[in-house]
């Protein structure tokens, strides 16, 4: 297992990170992000989406449980399992589907641990005590090296 860390100033490197990370995104990629409330996940998400051009039409799936986003090479889905009960119900939605069907973001991922895919990327985003703006980026590799963080 690979581990990185990044650390960004404020929102505006959260995203340009997450823009330069989508652009090595392809078929069949799992992110998994983690922490707390405000720590950056939707913004990193929000950068990944701007890296395809859909910067508007970004919406948060906590209701929803996922939102699919359509792009000419790739569908990107991203969930928000926060509010699930169980793995269970991730399973019913037919959550597992998806892996294989386009790039997957899920926040709280965490919570599904048990039937992601053997491999995938999580990232935890936690808060500087010191500084507000500043988020630490713990970026693991999970089942084997991963091409994205290759580079």
């Amino acid at each position: 297992m690979s581990k990185y860390i990044i650390k960004t100033n404020n929102e505006i490197e959260t995203k340009q990170f997450a823009k330069e990370f989508a652009s090595k995104l392809k078929k069949g990629d799992v992110i998994v992000l983690t922490g707390e409330l405000g720590s950056g996940k939707t913004k990193f998400t929000e950068g990944v989406l701007e890296f395809f051009n859909l910067q508007d039409e970004i919406s948060s799936p906590t209701f929803t449980i996922v939102n699919e986003y359509n792009t000419p090479t790739v569908p990107i889905y991203h969930f928000d399992v926060y509010r699930l009960e169980d793995v269970d119900e991730f399973l019913a939605i037919g959550g597992e589907e998806y892996f294989d069907k386009g790039i997957c973001i899920i926040e709280w991922g965490e919570m599904i641990k048990d039937v992601l895919p053997k491999k995938y990327i999580h990232i935890t985003f936690s808060k500087d005590d010191q500084d507000e703006n500043i988020r630490e980026l713990i970026i693991e590799e999970f089942g084997g090296k991963n091409e994205i963080l290759s580079n």
